[in-house]
C-alpha cells in the first residue's frame, strides 16, 4: 500500500560520530522521495519507554532489545525505521538483528573517539574521562567495531553531504519497488 518497502535501518556507531545527523538528514531525503518513514534514537526512546534504565551492560541490552521490538512493530505496518543508537557490543547488535529479522540493515557510523571527543558539545566525553560519567562507550566501557556492517560511512574523512549521499544512495536502492 505505502510503496515502499519496510525495514529497519540501524545505525551504530560512537557518541559524536555523526549517527543523529546522518539519521536525521536520512530521513528528510527519504520523506523527499515520498517514504514514509519513523525515527527513533536514544534520546527519545531514554526519555519514554526506556525512562527507567541506565548505562549498565545488563540496562544497555534492555535499551537496545526494546528499541529493536518498537522498530519491529514500525516495520510491520509497513514504515522505513531509522534507529540511531550506539549499540556498543556485538552481542546487543546481534539480539537487535535477532528481534527484528528480516529486514534490519545495520549502518556502521565510522569516527575514531578522538575525533568524537572534539565535536562533543554537550562535554560528555571531557565529564566520563574525568569519571564524572561511568560506562561511558569508548572511554569506560567497550565498543565492538562492527565486523560485517551492511553500510559503513567514514564520518571522520568524509563531509556531512558526502556522507549522507552514500546513505542515501545505499537505503534508496534496498526499500525502491
Amino acid at each position: 500500500m505505502l510503496k515502499q518497502k519496510s525495514i529497519v535501518i540501524w545505525m551504530v556507531g560512537l557518541s559524536g560520530s555523526g549517527k543523529s545527523t546522518l539519521a536525521r538528514a536520512l530521513e528528510n531525503s527519504l520523506h523527499k522521495e515520498g517514504f514514509l518513514t519513523q525515527l527513533l534514537d536514544g534520546d527519545n526512546m531514554r526519555t519514554g519507554i526506556n525512562n527507567n534504565l541506565g548505562f549498565s551492560p545488563e540496562d544497555r541490552t534492555e535499551n537496545i532489545r526494546r528499541a529493536a521490538e518498537t522498530a519491529k512493530l514500525f516495520m510491520n505496518a509497513g514504515l522505513v525505521t531509522i534507529c540511531s543508537f550506539i549499540s556498543p557490543t556485538d552481542e546487543i547488535r546481534k539480539i537487535a538483528k535477532e528481534v527484528v529479522g528480516e529486514g534490519y540493515v545495520e549502518v556502521y557510523v565510522d569516527c575514531p573517539v578522538e575525533v568524537c571527543e572534539k565535536r562533543d558539545v554537550k562535554g560528555l566525553y571531557a565529564k566520563a574521562r574525568k569519571g564524572e560519567i561511568p560506562n561511558f562507550t569508548g572511554i569506560s566501557a567497550p565498543f565492538d567495531v562492527p565486523k560485517n556492517p551492511d553500510v559503513a560511512i567514514d564520518t571522520a574523512h568524509q563531509t556531512l553531504e558526502e556522507s549522507h549521499q552514500t546513505l542515501v544512495k545505499a537505503i534508496i536502492e534496498k526499500i525502491k519497488y
